[in-house]
């Protein structure tokens, strides 16, 4: 199972039984790889459930909000759950660590313009547009190893060395925030965009650190740990 996902095992990370204090709710809402997301929670040793309870989103230390498939899909499905009211009080108003990967960091734009305008959640002023592929024509999506440039320090991201800043990536569409302050990391693709934001207790990566081997592990580690 963890060399499906593409996990090593020669990392001195935390094993399986030394449980921590933080408890990870996965949200479920049929649009996210959560399977991939508890396995490798719960091989550094982070209690998570994956969950749509509004009880146990409560009870959760961290959320973490995964993605897949188109923004306005992902959006529909999970206000078909009521889970923006929910996610909006736990991270909001309780101040609790968020984190929000691929289309989990993309619904939280204000617009997306993939097949055609939908609304996001709005927690961000930002718009999500396709990938220019630059002068080169790259192929569109975006599939594979690609690095992060920092624009600032950041607790999920102590620890590891520039040179290891490479993740995974799967992806057609891009956050363009309207705060650059915002930004956390750049990549490049043809042309740069937005790979991870950052601000108050959220944190949010286009890239999957899930999929994203021993860095991976490492952003998953750190923001458990993260006490913002």
């Amino acid at each position: 199972m963890l060399c499906a996902l593409g996990l090593r095992l020669d990392k001195n990370l935390a094993p399986a039984e030394n449980r921590w204090m933080t408890s990870v709710a996965i949200i479920d809402y049929g649009r996210g790889n959560v399977r991939s997301v508890f396995n490798a929670l719960d091989y550094i040793g982070v209690a998570a459930t994956i969950t749509d309870d509004p009880a146990v989103i409560n009870d959760a230390s961290h959320i973490f909000l995964p993605g897949v498939g188109a923004c306005g899909d992902a959006v529909a499905a999970l206000n078909a759950r009521g889970l923006p009211e929910i996610l909006h009080r736990q991270v909001f108003e309780k101040g609790k660590p968020f984190l929000g990967v691929c289309v989990g960091m993309q619904v939280l734009a204000a617009k997306s313009f993939e097949h055609g305008t939908h609304d996001g959640l709005g927690w961000l002023d930002a718009e999500v547009h396709r990938l220019d592929p630059g002068p080169d024509g790259l192929k569109i999506p975006h599939m594979g190893w690609n690095s992060l440039t920092p624009s600032r320090a950041h607790p999920v991201f102590d620890g590891i060395k520039t040179e290891d800043l490479v993740f995974y990536f799967v992806h057609s569409f891009a956050v363009t925030p309207s705060d650059p302050d915002k930004v956390l990391t750049t990549s490049d693709y043809g042309k740069p965009f937005v790979s991870a934001l950052a601000w108050d207790n959220v944190i949010t990566t286009q890239f999957h650190p899930e999929k994203s081997h021993d860095s991976g592990l490492e952003v998953l580690t750190n923001f458990a740990r993260w006490v913002p």
